[in-house]
């Protein structure tokens, strides 16, 4: 059957054994008018008053949006506030990056984002997780660190959270409280939420909100200094918005992903021999380290000694901030990675990522299918994929005629899962 996966800005389409099982999430129909059903939420939001009573005209404001690896359509939400907000004076108005630990955006890229008459009159920060100078501390998280947040955020009079909830890896779902806490937190802060106990517990998975140390430090420390109001959005396949959750921060999210999770998640009847995903595609699969969240919803449903293809166009190749690429090389396995990375006296910025990916990696054989050099794949110790149905054939061999293969068109926008 030929299938189309999601690739780059574009798509790859590519012949598959009749048998295969396609895993994708229910599919949802953009909202007919999404401006003005934004417009709708912002007046009659969920657990909260209208935006525009709650925001007096000579108070200051903060919005806070995620940056450019993220597909949120920060170039509608955002005007839509402004619009909203029409008594505040601009001056007022400041829009943070929620970089986490990511790099800065340059000028073109929040063109790209934001829209050029955002960018040329309203003041754009980046937060940046090492300047303690940018931060300001809020509290002490009970997970056992001082929590800092971006000064321009703190010192607001009232606070804006935007973003869009998917399925997410380790937090259960993105979107809400996560704009703020990794979004515009300090690194101290950042690298204890990302430790490995937390990101190794059973319970920061997939789609799981209840008793998840990740979500449950996120919302800690959301609440030492909350957000005023929310406005996230679904989107589908196509990156357009197909359900708006604005308000209160903790009802509205809640809400969002209990919708999120009804459409996301599919119920296999087993695992698979080999299982196909992609990382969902521009801007998710710009680099590999954000490639590790397909490979993590591909090995939901993979069996053990099984083989994940990973198809994801990496233009960026690895990515250029914090230390992915050099953690990958200080242990010769996967193994070896997760025991390094275990030891309470190792900490480096990205080790998150690598312990996620290193433990699917001992569970799984990982391909990849990208732009990156063969030798960058193997750096990373993944398997190079040149032509994806010729190394069908080859894997075929390895587990005989009736092997079992499982297709993820849109990746990570996917929870699959095999009742126990």
């Amino acid at each position: 059957m030929n299938t189309e996966i999601l690739y780059g800005k574009s798509n790859l389409n590519i012949e598959l054994p009749e048998n295969s099982v396609l895993i994708e999430p229910t599919p949802i129909p953009a909202l007919e008018n999404d401006k003005q059903a934004i417009r709708d939420a912002l007046k009659n939001p969920i657990n909260s008053d209208p935006l525009e009573d709650l925001v007096k005209s000579n108070q200051t404001v903060s919005i806070v949006i995620s940056d450019i690896t993220r597909p949120t359509p920060n170039h509608i939400l955002v005007p839509l506030i402004i619009e909203c907000l029409a008594h505040v004076p601009l001056e007022n108005i400041v829009i943070i990056n929620g970089t986490g630990t990511h790099r800065d955006q340059t000028k073109d890229e929040l063109i790209q984002m934001l829209g050029e008459d955002i960018v040329n009159n309203i003041r754009i920060v980046h937060n940046h997780c090492n300047d303690k100078q940018t931060l300001k501390k809020v509290g002490h998280s009970k997970y056992g660190c001082d929590v800092y947040l971006n000064k321009d955020y703190v010192d607001s009079d009232f606070k804006i959270v935007t973003g869009f909830i998917e399925p997410h890896f380790f937090a259960g779902f993105s979107g809400g409280p996560k704009g703020i806490m990794p979004g515009i937190a300090g690194i101290e802060t950042i690298m204890t939420f990302h430790n490995a106990k937390m990101i190794g517990d059973i319970r920061s998975t997939w789609g799981n909100m209840t008793d998840n140390p990740v979500q449950d430090m996120t919302r800690e420390i959301n609440a030492m200094c909350k957000p005023d109001f929310m406005l996230n959005v679904t989107l589908n396949k196509e990156k357009e918005i197909t359900e708006v959750f604005a308000g209160e921060l903790y009802k509205a999210h809640d809400l969002g992903c209990a919708y999120a999770k009804k459409h996301a998640m599919f119920k296999c009847d087993h695992r698979f021999d080999v299982v196909i995903a992609s990382n969902s595609g521009y801007p998710l699969d710009q680099n590999l380290y954000q490639t590790v969240k397909g490979m993590s919803a591909a090995h939901k449903v993979v069996k053990e000694g099984g083989s994940i293809i990973m198809l994801s166009e990496c233009s960026d190749g690895f990515p250029n901030h914090g230390n992915y690429a050099e953690i990958l090389k200080m242990a010769d396995t996967p193994e070896a990675l997760v025991k390094m990375i275990n030891d309470p006296n190792f900490a480096m910025l990205d080790q998150w990522q690598v312990q996620k990916q290193a433990v699917i990696q001992t569970f799984a054989n990982v391909y990849l299918y990208s732009k990156l050099t063969d030798q960058q794949a193997k750096d990373a110790m993944l398997h190079p994929v040149s032509n994806i149905e010729a190394t069908l054939k080859t894997l075929e061999r390895q587990y005989g005629k009736d092997m079992t293969i499982g297709v993820m068109p849109l990746g990570p926008l996917t929870i699959p899962y095999v009742e126990s």
